[in-house]
């Protein structure tokens, strides 16, 4: 916008200077015309309709360019104002997203107290070795302390396949058992049970 309005400011002080130039012309012209009648000589007549064609043309140019100007006025007027409504749009969508991204945070901000507040009050009941070796992994592995065994046996996170005894031990999810490669705690998700389909009496 600013950019538009400081082309059509230069535009402006332009077409000012134009007409001027032009008015200084139509002002030699007029004068000529005005001595020509009080020429004696035939000379003197040439001479005087020389300086008014002179006149004459150098009006003419000035009056073209200031037309110019003017053609170019209305186009950076027409720019100015397409510019103001590209930004007064941009404005109401960046309000609309400030708006949305506000509600978001205060919701964020809400899970998290109430977050917060469960954790704090899960952890006054845990054991406290418990809490320390999972705030511990947590430090060392960028806030991810547990994670699933595959079915195949696998760690989920660091991939690497798990000694048979070790995952048996976590299929039960009875107590704490590490990742041997990236320490973090496993537990297992057991597989649905199999859909039973309906049984079809025929008589």
């Amino acid at each position: 916008v600013e950019s538009a309005k400081q082309r059509l400011k230069e535009s402006q002080e332009a077409r000012r200077a134009l007409e001027k130039d032009a008015a200084l012309y139509q002002g030699r012209l007029t004068k000529f015309k005005d001595q020509l009648s009080a020429v004696k000589t035939n000379r003197e007549y040439q001479a005087m309709q020389h300086e008014i064609a002179t006149a004459e043309q150098e009006l003419g140019s000035a009056e073209e360019k200031v037309l110019e100007r003017m053609m170019e006025g209305d186009a950076l007027a027409a720019e100015v104002k397409e510019a103001e409504a590209t930004l007064a749009a941009r404005q109401k969508e960046v309000a609309a997203e400030k708006k949305a991204l506000a509600e978001e945070r205060a919701a964020t901000e809400q899970t998290l107290k109430e977050t917060t507040a469960k954790r704090d009050a899960l952890v006054k009941v845990l054991d406290a070795q418990m809490v320390r070796l999972f705030e511990q992994v947590s430090r060392m592995r960028k806030g991810v302390a547990i994670c699933t065994a595959t079915r195949d046996g696998l760690c989920s996170v660091c991939h690497v396949r798990l000694r048979p005894q070790v995952f048996q031990q976590v299929r039960h999810n009875d107590s704490i058992i590490q990742c041997d490669s990236c320490q973090r705690i496993l537990y297992y998700v057991p597989p649905p049970a199999p859909i039973t389909p309906p049984t079809i009496v025929t008589s």
